[in-house]
């Protein structure tokens, strides 16, 4: 028998062991149903041999649900979001209760008063920032929360699930150097979110490492709206020296962008190159196709639900922070600046 065989395997180890998921291990451990005859028993041939210690039965019954929750559900965002969760949550047997809640209203009571009689076994919450009196109230059903793209600095007693936003902003912001631009603008988000002041760092760390001055006349502010995004190009272009490229900092800013320079007679990429950030469907079949920075949104949210189910088995403790990373998706958007 080999070293392997005689210590205490992780449920992770057993799943790698036979080869299947680790929410297929929990299922067996659990007496789920919906696990081939098969399967369960090389599971559980393997549980035997590396002595498992099976966790004893917990007093509270699992529910077999998981909420999520959106401060808003009208974005192409949120709809991924779900589909990672939902994606993750169905193939371990689980359930997904999805709503829409402003923190900051009197409906918070009488749903965590559904909560409770939900009896959920855990909370996924997409871009809010708690305060120590919510997350009190949330922690006293007594069951684990996760965070995805959180707004502000949550803080240690909550996990989060993110994307790398300041590398996102100084890979967009370095492909432009690249390109050969120095005049380059950034249209930011909105200012209470941590994802917006990340990528703003990016952007300009991006320009201090290739020795350019900071210019605040091509800082403009947004709020992630295509309405933002056009009016601030608006703005950037009726300077007596204007950006060569922008940055903005979602996707729906780029497209206002996109109205903007076309508004005013700009070439794209010819006369104005832009970058977004998200990397949204509209991105790819806009003419000419956006240059943006890929956020693995599904990922995201796969990665918390799987965080949360591994923590609901017994097998790992939540961490405080995951952090995904961005991609650059070059396409038609971006070229060298226009011969002077």
């Amino acid at each position: 028998m080999s070293k392997q065989d005689t210590r205490r395997a992780t449920i992770s180890e057993i799943a790698r062991e036979a080869g299947v998921s680790v929410p297929t291990v929990s299922k067996v451990l659990n007496g789920h149903a919906h696990v081939a005859a098969e399967t369960r028993a090389r599971v559980e041939e393997i549980i035997a041999r590396r002595d498992y210690a099976r966790r004893p039965a917990k007093r509270r019954q699992k529910a077999g649900l998981v909420d999520l929750v959106f401060p808003g559900l009208g974005s192409e965002w949120a709809l991924e979001i779900i589909e990672g969760v939902e994606r993750v949550a169905q193939d371990a047997g689980y359930g997904t209760v999805v709503s829409s809640l402003s923190l900051d209203g009197s409906r918070i009571r009488p749903w965590l008063a559904n909560l409770a009689e939900r009896k959920s076994d855990g909370l996924l919450m997409a871009v809010y920032q708690l305060d120590a009196k919510q997350i009190q109230r949330v922690k006293s059903l007594g069951i684990p929360v996760v965070l995805i793209d959180p707004v502000g600095q949550p803080g240690p007693d909550l996990t989060t699930v993110g994307a790398a936003n300041w590398e996102g902003g100084y890979s967009a912001t370095e492909h432009l150097l690249q390109l050969g631009h120095r005049r380059i603008a950034m249209i930011g988000g909105r200012e209470d979110l941590q994802c917006s002041s990340a990528r703003e760092d990016g952007y300009i760390s991006a320009l201090r490492r290739a020795g350019i001055a900071l210019d605040p006349a091509l800082m403009v502010p947004g709020d992630f709206s295509i309405e933002a995004g056009e009016a601030a190009t608006r703005k950037l272009l009726e300077l007596p020296d204007p950006p060569t490229a922008i940055f903005t900092g979602n996707d729906g800013q780029a497209l206002g962008a996109y109205r903007a320079a076309r508004a005013a007679g700009r070439r794209i990429p010819e006369d104005l190159s832009i970058i977004g950030f998200d990397d949204i469907p509209a991105a790819e079949w806009i003419e000419p196709g956006l240059t943006t920075i890929r956020q693995p949104v599904v990922q995201m949210a796969e990665t918390a639900m799987r965080a949360l189910l591994r923590h609901l088995d017994g097998d790992e403790e939540l961490p405080q922070r995951i952090e995904l990373g961005t991609e650059l998706v070059v396409r038609g958007s971006t070229a060298p600046p226009p011969a002077k």
